[in-house]
């Protein structure tokens, strides 16, 4: 048994999976409930101690959801993916509901199975996911698109209503950002730089590198940020590749949260017009590899428009519009 520290106790677990161990005499369901408490502490900092509290938590409590769940989240922050992708499984059939759906792509991609991960993105339990866990699920889509060379795909799933600057949500940064390194992945840099700079104005909790990602391809692109404010970075000592997510420094997929059995009401808007992934998918197949960009040259056939932040001509780059200062350039449906 992992040992516990003194000062983890079972009342701080979140009340709604308290609940659900009611069933187990009280001795074992304190003992339990303090390694999960374990578990959601050492998750960011310590993976793979999470992951011996949330073993031992699933020895004690397997046909409970929560723990199973617990399990799960534990081993995918571990990088444990097999053993993530099982519990994830057991989780939802015990409790029901649409499940980690997006943790479970991202499994699938990082098992090196991105085909598995669009599949997934198809069920009926995607279609459920609250609006914060299906942009999670659309960034990880893009990822496995990417994954297939499909870069012109990657770019699109990431499109519609909430890519929008001007009306930030909780998931803008991440989004943002994802948008960002698969347009630069398709060779679109200066989109790419408007993009990196919209996610660092909307990265008020610093989840990601994007104000570094902004200067080092200004300079890349002989431009200068000006004017704009972006954000004090901290050390990104700890900071994983691609600045993402705080797990599994080499994949940047969803942050899947503790197991609290919280979740965000609503659902992410696709906007009418946005072609799908399918399309783009066969338009990237003709596409030579060395142009990073769609048979066209640019938009996806189908898109429709909206507007977008304005990169100054001139080599001053502030990555907001001005009036009289440059016209408003419209791109592809933003929007994961």
């Amino acid at each position: 048994m992992p040992e516990l520290p003194d000062e983890v106790e079972a009342g701080d677990l979140d009340t709604e999976v308290r609940r659900s161990l009611l069933g187990m005499p009280k001795v074992m369901a304190d003992l339990v409930a303090r390694h999960l408490v374990a578990t959601g502490a050492l998750l960011d900092s310590d993976p793979e101690r999470a992951l011996l509290h949330a073993r031992f938590a699933r020895r004690k409590a397997a046909r409970v959801g929560v723990v199973r769940e617990a399990a799960g989240l534990a081993a995918y922050h571990a990088g444990e993916w097999n053993e993530a992708l099982v519990e994830l499984r057991a989780a939802r059939r015990l409790a029901g509901g649409p499940g980690h759906v997006a943790v479970m792509a991202d499994c699938e991609r990082a098992l090196g199975r991105p085909e598995r991960a669009l599949d997934l993105a198809r069920t009926p339990e995607a279609r459920q996911l609250p609006a914060d866990q299906a942009v999670e699920l659309r960034i990880v889509v893009a990822g496995a698109r990417r994954d297939m060379g499909q870069l012109d795909a990657a770019v699109v799933e990431l499109q519609g209503a909430d890519l929008d600057p001007a009306r930030p949500q909780p998931w803008s940064a991440r989004l943002f950002y994802a948008y960002a390194d698969n347009l630069l992945a398709a060779d679109r840099g200066e989109e790419a730089l408007r993009w990196f700079i919209n996610a660092a104005q909307a990265d008020s909790e610093d989840e990601t590198d994007a104000d570094d990602r902004a200067v080092e391809l200004a300079s890349e692109l002989g431009r200068t940020i000006e004017g704009t404010p972006l954000p004090k970075s901290t050390s990104r000592a700890e900071r994983p590749a691609g600045g993402t997510t705080a797990r599994a420094p080499e994949r940047s997929g969803p942050a899947s949260g503790s197991p609290s059995g919280d979740r965000a009401a609503g659902t992410a808007a696709d906007e009418p017009g946005t072609p799908s992934a399918e399309d783009a998918g066969a338009a990237d197949t003709g596409r030579e590899e060395a142009t990073g960009t769609g048979a066209d040259g640019g938009v996806p056939p189908g898109g429709s428009a909206s507007p977008s932040p304005e990169v100054p001509s001139e080599g001053n780059l502030d990555g907001r519009d001005h009036a009289g200062e440059a016209e408003t350039e419209h791109r592809p449906n933003q929007e994961d």
